[in-house]
């Protein structure tokens, strides 16, 4: 980050709100515009200027572009830093600043409810198919209970895969320091975000990509965590070891998930790539990859068995297998 183009960024009175206004929470370009009341080329060319300053971030998502603050006080350069603590006291000293921004957080309101109110249109439009799976495995409570009980602690940064709807990201945001959630649906991330807008801005990323190709540096996240979704895996070996790829040395693995069964229909109708998992399988992944097992724990439903498999990171190869245990799953 050089100074020139940050201050040379910074000297618009567009661009110290748009900077206000990722500080609160990432936002489409086309959101941006409707808050600023601008045109969107208009509002695109005051974003290249800041994302070239390195003030700002773009994110690919289908047809639609992401903007977010690239200035947070736990992760900036020295200068990025600055600028931050600047757009902070000028809307403390700037009545007139303050003001704008104040109008604008009132626009940035609507723009929450109507993600809301989006999300609530697409879980009507799936109920029927939601419903359908979930009468034939455990609640999702005692699986959330169980989980909770599993992971323990604080969880540091936290990789949510597939983190589809984000309600594991919000369940378990209270420990975590920092909540990175991916999906391959733009769609997903959208009600995602819907669910997460109300968390600080610096605490989430919510990213567009595949499980098999992660875009994350090796040693980024101390617990990575796959919520329903290895099941669609055609390789799932592969995922687990792109999971450790990125998971620190004596980071935490955890993966929800079914029990080996027979429902053919969740292949033909539902794109499930694998029908459940057997211990001896997952077991097997997890020691490939390079973590640890823990003991498994299983909950059964009316149809289908929840399975939760846990492990840490080692520094060498392959570890040792823990049998099954029971788990009494307790509402909380």
């Amino acid at each position: 980050m050089r100074i020139d183009p940050l201050l040379r960024a910074l000297a618009d009175l567009t661009r110290l709100r748009i900077m206000r206004l990722l500080s609160a929470m990432e936002l489409a370009v086309g959101e941006l515009a409707q808050v600023l009341g601008q045109s969107q080329p208009r509002v695109s060319r005051h974003i290249r200027i800041l994302c070239d300053a390195g003030l700002a971030e773009r994110r690919k998502e289908g047809s639609w572009v992401f903007l977010r603050s690239a200035i947070g006080e736990d992760r900036a350069p020295p200068l990025g830093a600055v600028a931050a603590r600047l757009l902070s006291v000028a809307e403390g000293d700037d009545a007139a600043f303050a003001a704008q921004c104040a109008e604008d957080r009132r626009h940035l309101a609507a723009i929450r409810s109507a993600r809301a109110a989006s999300a609530e249109v697409w879980f009507a439009r799936h109920a029927e198919e939601w419903d359908t799976l979930r009468v034939l495995h455990t609640p999702d409570g005692p699986v959330e209970a169980a989980l909770d009980a599993a992971l323990g602690g604080k969880l540091g940064a936290l990789l949510d895969v597939g983190t589809g709807t984000g309600r594991m990201a919000e369940l378990f945001a209270p420990r975590a320091a920092r909540l990175t959630g991916i999906d391959k649906s733009p769609e997903m991330l959208r009600l995602a975000r819907a669910r997460l807008q109300q968390l600080p801005a610096g605490q989430i990323d919510l990213v567009q990509g595949d499980f098999t190709a992660l875009p994350f540096a090796a040693n980024s996240f101390d617990t990575v965590l796959f919520h329903q979704v290895l099941h669609y895996a055609q390789q799932p070996e592969a995922v687990l070891t792109e999971a450790a790829r990125v998971a620190r040395v004596g980071g935490r693995i955890a993966i929800v998930d079914f029990a080996a069964h027979d429902r053919e229909e969740l292949r033909s109708q539902h794109a499930h790539a694998r029908l459940g998992f057997s211990d001896e399988q997952m077991l097997a992944y997890l020691s490939a990859a390079g973590f640890t097992p823990d003991a498994t724990i299983a909950l059964p439903g009316h149809t289908l068995t929840v399975k939760i498999w846990t492990g840490r990171k080692h520094s060498g190869t392959g570890g040792p297998m823990i049998a099954d245990t029971p788990f009494q799953a307790t509402s909380r």
